[in-house]
C-alpha cells in the first residue's frame, strides 16, 4: 500500500477509536472490511481468568494474581509499542491524567500494559516502560506499572475475557484495535470500560474508587462515588441527581437534629440549676 493509502487507513481507524460509544454501530456501518471485528464487547461484571501467564519487562513469567495486591484495583490497556501513532496517544493521555491523580501506582493501584503483538520483546516493554515512567516522574510508579508480553494465545485469551477485539491488517503490516482502559478489581472482575483516548483524573479516580469495591476507598471516595453514576454516551462521571437530593436530605436532617438537640439542651440545663439551687 502507497503512502496515501497507509495515512487513510490511520485517519479512518482514529476516527474509530474517538468515536463516542453511543455511535459505534453507525459508524461501523460506514467502515472498510478491514475492521470488521475490531471493536470493544463490554463485559462489566464478569471475571477474567487471573492465571495466564505473560512475561513482564524484566523477562520474568507474572500472571494478573501474582501482580495485584489484594484490594488494589487495577487499569488494564492493551497497546502495542511499534504502533505509529495511536499507542502513544493512548499512553500519553493516561500518563496526563495520572498526573493529576492523588493516587500513585504501586501504592494504591496497578496499571497492567499488554501489548497484544506476540512478536514483541520484553526489551520493548522496559523501553517502553522506562520512557513512560521519566514522563510520569513519580516516585514509587515503576512498583505498578507493568508492561507484558506475550504468546498469541496468552493475548486473545485476556483480550476476549474483555471483549477486546483487534485484528492484523496485512496491508499495512499493523494491527487495527480500539482504544480503552479497562477497570478490575482485585479478584479480576470486570467493573469499568472508559472508551477513547480522553482520561481525565476525575474520571480515573471515580473508576479505581469504583473498582475497588471499598477496599481502599476513604468515607469521602464512597460518598463522591454515591453522588455519581457513569454515564457510556459522554463515556464520564456525571453527578447523580437523585442521590445528591438523598444525600442533602440526609445532611439537612442531620442538622436539624443538631439543632433541635442544642435547643433542648439550653431549655433543660437552666431548669437542672433551678431545681438544684
Amino acid at each position: 500500500m502507497n503512502s496515501s493509502g497507509r495515512f487513510l487507513v490511520l485517519v479512518v481507524l482514529a476516527l474509530r477509536l474517538v468515536a463516542p460509544a453511543q455511535s459505534e454501530a453507525q459508524v461501523a456501518d460506514d467502515l472498510p472490511a478491514v475492521f470488521e471485528g475490531v471493536g470493544i464487547t463490554e463485559h462489566l461484571g464478569d471475571h477474567i481468568p487471573t492465571d495466564i501467564v505473560f512475561l513482564n519487562e524484566d523477562g520474568e513469567q507474572v500472571s494478573f494474581s501474582s501482580l495485584v495486591p489484594d484490594g488494589q484495583p487495577v487499569v488494564l490497556n492493551f497497546v502495542y509499542h511499534t504502533c505509529p501513532m495511536l499507542c502513544s496517544i493512548l499512553l500519553d493521555q493516561l500518563v496526563d491524567g495520572l498526573k493529576d491523580l492523588d493516587r500513585t501506582p504501586g501504592d494504591d493501584f496497578q496499571i497492567i500494559t499488554v501489548s497484544m503483538a506476540a512478536y514483541e520483546t520484553t526489551d520493548l516493554a522496559r523501553k517502553q516502560k522506562e520512557r513512560y515512567l521519566a514522563i510520569l516522574d513519580r516516585s514509587g510508579a515503576g512498583s505498578g506499572w507493568h508492561f507484558l508480553t506475550g504468546d498469541e494465545p496468552s493475548i486473545r485469551a485476556l483480550a476476549d475475557a474483555v471483549g477486546f477485539e483487534f485484528q492484523w491488517v496485512e496491508e499495512t503490516e499493523e494491527f487495527a484495535h480500539p482504544a480503552a482502559l479497562i477497570f478490575l478489581s482485585s479478584d479480576g472482575k470486570i467493573t469499568r470500560y472508559l472508551h477513547g483516548m480522553d482520561y481525565k483524573a476525575g474520571n480515573l479516580e471515580k473508576a479505581l474508587i469504583e473498582a475497588s469495591q471499598g477496599s481502599v476507598a476513604s468515607v469521602v471516595d464512597r460518598i463522591v462515588l454515591y453522588c455519581y453514576q457513569f454515564d457510556p454516551g459522554s463515556n464520564s462521571y456525571v453527578i447523580h441527581a437523585t442521590n445528591v437530593m438523598k444525600l442533602g436530605g440526609l445532611l439537612t436532617l442531620g442538622l436539624l437534629v443538631v439543632v433541635l438537640y442544642s435547643l433542648w439542651r439550653r431549655e433543660v440545663r437552666p431548669r437542672h440549676h433551678a431545681v438544684a439551687a
